[in-house]
């Protein structure tokens, strides 16, 4: 017989075994797949908000760095007027328009002033008469006065002292007199209002915000700007936030806020070499709204599917349960004496053919024992068909009792005979066996009015390794150890004569 595989044994006998394990299988793969799917669309999410918000900072960035040009160019072309030797004899309008030009200048974003070594406005952008204030006080004076090598310094924010300026911040560079000493300021005030306006006209979310702070951690600009949000020059130096940002020059990462617990993103560069540093602030809730109202979908849609599968497995796992236990009862039943419950002549000679090949492999004895009931005709004629069928299941059941081996079989052989299969059952076991089987038929009680019991004949014969007997012979001297039992007076147990 073609032996089956492990595997196609398996499904044969746990058919719903292997469909609800690949029922699971599936499920885990579609919710693996949904996840990384789900995943990598949150990471192409986050990349997109990430470069959206590096396109305002470097928007930004190139505004300040040309405002902060002009300032410059302006700052330096005041210098320049200052140190002509000519400029005391040049008349006040032309004057005016040789310190302060009108090109770099622009009045809506701030002044410039020129601020002598005591610190008093001697000359203004605004007027041509220079207004009346002193900055010799104030820090950037002092830090120019100081150090004759700042360069273009750019000052902290600071409330304006001339005019409707409100915060500022200020750039300013020394001048110096003809032998290097300090001979004032140059000075330049930027409205931080300008960089409020500039910073509306991006639209980012209701709850993003785009910030201007200097290197010291000032606030000098944020939109939007909400009643319930610090104020303009607020310290920010020492929360860890800002201290990650001012370790790099320019990068985005995801941190909670420190004045709410909620997540946000941050993506933040360094204007040039200037003290400014641009951070776009993202909430996280609302950079993935939309992703979250997909995965939720998503999730549900999937979530019903996997439902769906393994609620159809479950049914489909447990049809098969019951055509498989069909199958089985149809398997015992074509393999059974309907009448006695013992193995029929088919499934007889299936394991006949099994251990007689398994006996030649292995070289170990078989032995077969021939079962006839004694005058069995004429105990049908005495009690009818109803009454040989009883004796018949009393045989049978004695049988039955008396093998207790796993690999042993008893089946009805046609009629009122019965055969007995013993593997690896030497001659000796096999008439122990018989003599049993026949000592327990004759002890069942009598039937009916009968005096007696009924009664076996059994013929015994053994395939004994190393000679060379075949199936047929060994069946065939079983036939005639019983027809000698029989002739013998019955009742009685005969083996082979040699």
């Amino acid at each position: 017989m073609p032996t089956r595989s492990p595997r196609f044994a398996l499904y044969r006998s746990h058919p719903e075994l292997i469909l609800n394990l690949g029922s699971c299988l599936a499920v885990l793969a579609i919710v693996a797949i949904v996840s990384y799917l789900l995943a990598r669309e949150r990471d192409s999410v986050e990349q997109s908000a990430i470069r959206s918000a590096n396109n305002i900072v470097q928007l930004i960035e190139s505004d300040i760095l040309r405002n902060v040009e002009l300032y410059d160019q302006s700052l330096k072309g005041l210098i320049w007027a200052v140190n002509r030797k000519d400029l005391p004899e040049i008349s006040g309008p032309l004057r005016q328009r040789l310190l302060f030009n009108e090109a770099f200048v622009d009045r809506k974003r701030g002044d410039v002033l020129w601020l002598d070594k005591q610190g008093n406005v001697v000359g203004d952008s605004n007027n041509a008469v220079p207004r009346k204030a002193n900055f010799g006080d104030t820090g950037v004076f002092q830090a120019h006065l100081h150090d004759p090598n700042l360069g273009l310094l750019v000052g902290p924010p600071f409330k304006a002292k001339l005019g409707d300026m409100d915060w500022c911040i200020s750039f300013s560079r020394r001048i110096n007199g003809p032998q290097g000493e300090f001979a004032g300021l140059a000075a330049g005030a930027l409205r931080l209002s300008y960089f409020s306006e500039l910073f509306r006209r991006l639209d980012i979310g209701a709850e993003s915000s785009i910030n201007l702070f200097n290197t010291a951690g000032q606030l000098l600009a944020r939109e939007p700007a909400r009643p319930q949000d610090p104020a303009i020059g607020t310290y920010y130096g020492e929360r860890p936030n800002f201290k990650r940002i001012l370790s790099e020059h320019s990068g985005s990462f995801t941190a909670r806020s420190g004045s709410s617990p909620s997540q946000r993103m941050y993506t933040f560069a360094r204007v040039a070499d200037l003290p400014l540093i641009v951070l776009v602030v993202h909430s996280a809730d609302e950079v993935f709204q939309s992703w979250r109202r997909t995965a939720i979908l998503v999730s549900v849609a999937t979530g019903v599917l996997c439902v769906g599968i393994l609620w159809l497995t479950l049914l489909l796992g447990r049809e098969l349960r019951r055509r498989h236990e069909a199958e089985q009862g149809l398997e015992t039943l074509a393999a059974t004496d309907s009448l006695t419950g013992l193995a029929n002549r088919r499934r007889l000679d299936q394991v006949l053919r099994l251990e007689w090949s398994r006996a030649q492999r292995n070289r170990q004895p078989l032995a077969v024992l021939m079962v006839d009931v004694d005058h069995f005709r004429a105990f049908n004629q005495r009690h009818g068909h109803a009454g040989g069928d009883h004796a018949l299941r009393e045989v049978a059941n004695t049988l039955q009792l008396c093998i207790r081996r796993p690999a042993d079989l008893a089946a009805r052989y046609g009629g009122e005979e019965f055969q007995v299969i013993l593997p690896e059952t030497e001659l000796s076991g096999a008439l122990l066996l018989a003599e049993r089987v026949r000592a327990q038929v004759e002890a069942l009680a009598p039937f009916a009015d009968d005096a007696h019991s009924v009664t076996v004949s059994i013929g015994v014969s053994v395939y004994i390794p190393g000679t060379q007997q075949d199936l047929t012979q060994v069946l065939g001297a079983a036939d005639e150890a019983l027809y000698r039992a029989k002739a013998n007076g019955r009742n009685r147990v005969e083996g082979p004569t040699d």
